[in-house]
C-alpha cells in the first residue's frame, strides 16, 4: 500500500488553467476647452481566469498624479470605486500614463471608472500570445556624454552643448513589448503594445495631441478593425526623446513617428500565434527607497559652478548686431587677428550662457526635491511595483521615469523571455536614472529632477528580480 501512495506521489499533477476571458472599453478623456489636434483616450482591458481578476488602464495623460491634470488622489480614487462596484481588489488595478503631455479633461476620474464598467460587461473568451516587435527610427537618447566626463542633456528647456563637446550618446531600447488577444474566432481583441520613447514631439497646429503613442495606437487599431483596441504602456522612456528632437529646419510632427511605431507593431502582431490557455498572475508589492540625503552638497557644487562660469564671461567690442554681421566672414576665414579674437571671446561667452541656462534649470529642480523630501519626514518613499503575467507575456512596472538602462537590465536579466517594462505606472515619483547617472556632476535633468539615492537602483532591481521568479 505504501508503494502504492509513493507511485501516485510521483505521477505529475496536470490542471487545466481556467479559460482567459477579456473585456475591452475606451473613453474619450480630452479637454475640449482648447484647441485640439487629435483625441485622448482612457482605454481599459479586464483580464478574469477563474478567480483572479486584473484591469490594465492606459491614459493619454503626463502622470498618473503630481503634475498634470490628474490629481494625486486619482489612483486611490478609482481603485476605491471599482472594489466597491466590481469587487476588484485595488492591487489587481493597473494604471499607465503614457507620458504625452496632452491635456486631460476635468472629469477624467469619473470617465476612468466608467471604461472600466463597460469593460467588465465586454467580457468574452480569449486566445492569448506574446511577441517583440522592432523599431530604430522614431527614438534617441537624449543623454550627450561630453568630453570631460560629465553628462548633459537634450530639451527645449535649454540649449545643448556645443558638438566638439560631445563624444557620444546613451543607449535606446528598440524592442516593441506586444500581447495580442483574440476571440475565439480569431477575431482580434485587444492588443497591448510597450515601447519606450517621450511622446513630446506636438504637430503642426500646435493642438492639443496624444502624440506619437496615440497616431500608433490609431494605425494599429485602424488595421486590426472589428473594434479591436490598442493600448500602449509607456517604457524606460526617463532619458529617450523623439528622433531628431530639436530639429529646427522642419515642423514637429508626431503623426509621421507615430505611424512608424504602429506599423513596426503591426508586422510583429501578424506573426503571433495566440492560443486558449494562458495563466493570469498578479504581484503587487511596496518597495521602501532612499530619498537623496546630498542636495546640499549637490547644490553648493553647481553654485560653485555658476559662479565660475558667470566670472569667466569676458567683455569683447561685439554685440549681436556685429557679430551675425561678422560671422559669414569669420567662417570663411576671411576676417583680421583682431577681428577673429573678438569672434572667439564672443563666441565663447556664447557658450558659456548656455551652459549656465542648463545649470540654472536643474538648480532650480534640485532645491525643488530638496524641499520635498524634507517635507516628507522621512528618509524613505514608498513606491509601487507590479508584476502581471498574461499567457507568455510578463510585465513589470515602477511609478516613474526610469532611465533606458534599467529596462534593459531588466529584461536582459529575466528569466521569461518575454519581459517587458513599464513605466510611469499607479503614481508618479519624478525620474530613476542609474546610480552612475544620479552622481553624474554635469547638468541632465534626469540626475537633478529626482527624489532617489543612488542606492535605490540595486534595492529596485533586487527586488524586480524576485518578483519575476514568482511570476
Amino acid at each position: 500500500m505504501k508503494a502504492v501512495i509513493i507511485a501516485l506521489l510521483l505521477i505529475p499533477l496536470t490542471c487545466k488553467a481556467a479559460q482567459l476571458q477579456a473585456g475591452v472599453a475606451k473613453a474619450d478623456i480630452t479637454d475640449r476647452t482648447v484647441p485640439v489636434n487629435d483625441p485622448l483616450f482612457a482605454k481599459a482591458l479586464v483580464l478574469r481566469s477563474g478567480n483572479t481578476t486584473a484591469v490594465i488602464i492606459t491614459v493619454d495623460a503626463v502622470a498618473i498624479g503630481e503634475i498634470g491634470r490628474i490629481k494625486n488622489d486619482f489612483l486611490t480614487n478609482v481603485r476605491a470605486q471599482l472594489q466597491k462596484e466590481l469587487n476588484i481588489q485595488p492591487s489587481h488595478v493597473l494604471i499607465n500614463a503614457s507620458h504625452c503631455h496632452g491635456i486631460v479633461c476635468a472629469d477624467v476620474e469619473q470617465r476612468t471608472v466608467q471604461v472600466v464598467r463597460d469593460a467588465c460587461r465586454n467580457l468574452v473568451p480569449v486566445k492569448v500570445g506574446a511577441g517583440r516587435g522592432h523599431e530604430d527610427r522614431v527614438a534617441e537618447n537624449r543623454r550627450l556624454k561630453l568630453k570631460d566626463g560629465t553628462e548633459t542633456d537634450v530639451r527645449h528647456a535649454y540649449s545643448t552643448a556645443p558638438d566638439e563637446e560631445i563624444v557620444g550618446t546613451g543607449p535606446v531600447d528598440t524592442e516593441i513589448g506586444l500581447l495580442r488577444l483574440d476571440k475565439l474566432n480569431g477575431q482580434p481583441l485587444a492588443v497591448i503594445y510597450n515601447f519606450a520613447v517621450h511622446p513630446i514631439q506636438g504637430v503642426p497646429s500646435r493642438g492639443n495631441t496624444a502624440d506619437i503613442t496615440g497616431f500608433a495606437s490609431k494605425a494599429i487599431e485602424d488595421d486590426l478593425g472589428d473594434s479591436a483596441l490598442a493600448l500602449f504602456l509607456q517604457g524606460a522612456c526617463g532619458d529617450i526623446n523623439p528622433v531628431r528632437y530639436k530639429d529646427v529646419h522642419n515642423p514637429r510632427d508626431a503623426a509621421p513617428l507615430g505611424n512608424m511605431l504602429g506599423y513596426s507593431a503591426l508586422q510583429a502582431l501578424r506573426k503571433i500565434q495566440t492560443r486558449e490557455t494562458g495563466e493570469l498572475r498578479v504581484i503587487n508589492e511596496i518597495l521602501a527607497l532612499p530619498r537623496a540625503a546630498d542636495f546640499d552638497r549637490r547644490i553648493a557644487a553647481l553654485q560653485a559652478e555658476q559662479t565660475k562660469l558667470s566670472q569667466s564671461l569676458r567683455g569683447t567690442s561685439l554685440n549681436l548686431k556685429t557679430f551675425t554681421e561678422l560671422f559669414p566672414q569669420y567662417k570663411e576665414g576671411k576676417l583680421d587677428a583682431e577681428k577673429r579674437a573678438n569672434m572667439e571671446a564672443y563666441i565663447r561667452n556664447v557658450h558659456t550662457m548656455e551652459k549656465l541656462t542648463r545649470l540654472q534649470v536643474n538648480l532650480a529642480l534640485l532645491k525643488k526635491h530638496q524641499a520635498k523630501n524634507a517635507a516628507a519626514g522621512k528618509p524613505t518613499i514608498d513606491v509601487e511595483i507590479m508584476g502581471v503575467r498574461i499567457g507568455d507575456f510578463v510585465l513589470l512596472t515602477f511609478p516613474g521615469e526610469l532611465t533606458v538602462e534599467i529596462g534593459l537590465n531588466i529584461k536582459k536579466r529575466a528569466p521569461a523571455p518575454f519581459t517587458f517594462v513599464a513605466g510611469y505606472t499607479n503614481g508618479y515619483i519624478y525620474y530613476a536614472p542609474t546610480a552612475r547617472g544620479r552622481n553624474n556632476k554635469g547638468f541632465a535633468q534626469e540626475d537633478c529632477d529626482c527624489l532617489l539615492a543612488p542606492e535605490w537602483q540595486k534595492l529596485f532591481e533586487d527586488k524586480v528580480a524576485a518578483i519575476l521568479k514568482c511570476l
